[in-house]
């Protein structure tokens, strides 16, 4: 059954539209997860250390993509909502070629600065050689990575979900199976895990361009376009919170991994790695709904369709509700299979990770209303309020908790800063939530 952006949206045409982006999320962050999985069985905790130490700069020069789909995709969604299709296209094309441009420009600085920025969370000797390797080679694939990033959200805002789902699919497989040859089969180490990651990303990047530019018929195509600063402007503004979410979670990771190294080592490291891989997997679900709503939302706000938007914010409020109670339910459950199968050889690290992520998943009953929350005025092409969420829940709050708790809690205090700053956030995603619905009765 087609869904398209302009119809009434039931529970179960939402859920229907929104599924691909959720399990695309959730398929991303799993593949990302086999990486941490094979090196830690394979190569060792030195070399998962690293993977977890260098990665979140590895992200932080990523995050043009997620502003680049998120804030690109509110602008494109709402103008198709004004009946504008070629333009709409217009700024897609735009968008899309800035991403890539930037995607090389900022791989080269990534490539140059790797060993420095290692240096600089702490490591030295065989862990440097380890953080080095594997954030140069990551570098490389840089561009096709955020285009893969940005797409995610443009598939969605062509009404083509089930097929951006389909290459992260495609991608995650190629990731998976080579990870496989060229970890366990080949023995290339932290190597083998950066290469076999890399060839994934190409193929997410660089397939959504063949089909966008053939495509001519499809709601978006890629091609001629012009140099547009308001709307490249605008763009950014929407995405502010995604930059924000992504800038702010690899800087916080750095000091969660620099607190942990005075505290417990590299088993504080590796241990808060695979806690983190967890995070990725629960948290996609949130970030794969937003995603796949924004568009709707952007859409109808284009059009001036209110009832709509109340309609759609009453019910994203109600699934994200469920969806948390469900998601900590299971975080519980399955704890200790989740720190065996990555650190089971090691009884120490195991129960250091087993009681971190007990205590880290209370975050899942409320983390979801703040993802939504910062996802919902991005799609009201409001930058600004999503922005501050984000930057609230993903770097002020964290970064004032994880020096403070621990003083208190040692090491529990790191694993509880997480949700303590989302519990923070939500007063203030709360109140800004209460302002819109006043101002067009959503709720």
């Amino acid at each position: 059954m087609k869904i398209q952006l302009s119809e009434h949206f039931t529970f179960k045409k939402l859920l229907l539209f929104v599924y691909p982006s959720v399990v695309m999320m959730i398929f991303t962050s799993i593949y990302v997860v086999i990486d941490g999985l094979f090196v830690s069985n394979y190569v060792g905790k030195t070399a998962f250390a690293a993977i977890n130490l260098i990665s979140p700069f590895i992200m932080a020069l990523s995050a043009l993509g997620f502003m680049m789909g998120t804030g690109g995709s509110a602008i494109v969604a709402k103008t198709l909502g004004e009946g504008k299709k070629q333009k709409a296209s217009e700024y897609f094309s735009m968008l899309v070629y800035i991403t890539a441009l930037g995607g090389v420009l900022l791989s080269i600085a990534g490539i140059a600065l790797t060993p420095a920025v290692a240096r600089l969370l702490g490591a030295d000797g065989e862990l440097l050689r380890n953080c080095t390797i594997y954030g140069r080679l990551g570098f490389i694939t840089l561009a096709p990575f955020m285009l893969q990033n940005a797409f995610q959200s443009f598939f969605v805002a062509a009404e083509k979900p089930k097929l951006g789902l389909a290459v992260i699919v495609i991608a995650g497989i190629t990731n998976i199976v080579l990870d496989y040859l060229f970890i366990a089969v080949f023995s290339w180490g932290i190597a083998g895990a950066a290469i076999a990651t890399s060839c994934g990303e190409l193929i997410g990047g660089f397939f959504p361009i063949l089909y966008f530019a053939r495509r001519k018929e499809a709601i978006l195509h890629l091609g001629k376009t012009h140099f547009d600063g308001k709307v490249l402007l605008k763009a950014c503004t929407n995405g502010s919170s995604e930059l924000m979410t992504n800038l702010s979670n690899s800087i916080v990771g750095a000091m969660y991994n620099l607190q942990l190294m005075k505290l417990a080592g590299e088993n504080g490291v590796a241990a808060y790695g695979t806690i983190m891989y967890a995070n990725f997997i629960f948290a996609a679900v949130f970030f794969g709904y937003s995603i796949g709503s924004a568009p709707i939302v952007s859409y109808h706000y284009g059009a001036g369709n209110h009832d709509e938007l109340k309609n759609l914010f009453r019910k994203s409020l109600t699934l994200v509700s469920i969806c948390g109670i469900l998601l900590t339910i299971t975080a519980q459950i399955i704890a200790s299979p989740i720190a065996r199968i990555f650190v089971g050889y090691d009884k120490e690290l195991f129960q250091m990770t087993y009681t971190g992520f007990r205590l880290f998943c209370v975050t899942f009953l409320i983390n979801g209303f703040n993802i939504f929350g910062s996802s919902f005025f991005t799609a009201l092409n409001n930058g600004l309020i999503s922005a501050v969420i984000s930057f609230l829940r993903t770097l002020v709050f964290q970064l004032g908790v994880v020096f403070i708790l621990p003083v208190f809690f040692g090491i529990n205090g790191i694993w509880l800063s997480v949700a303590t700053a989302e519990l923070l956030t939500l007063f203030v995603t709360i109140t800004f939530l209460i302002r819109k619905r006043q101002e067009y009765h959503y709720a």
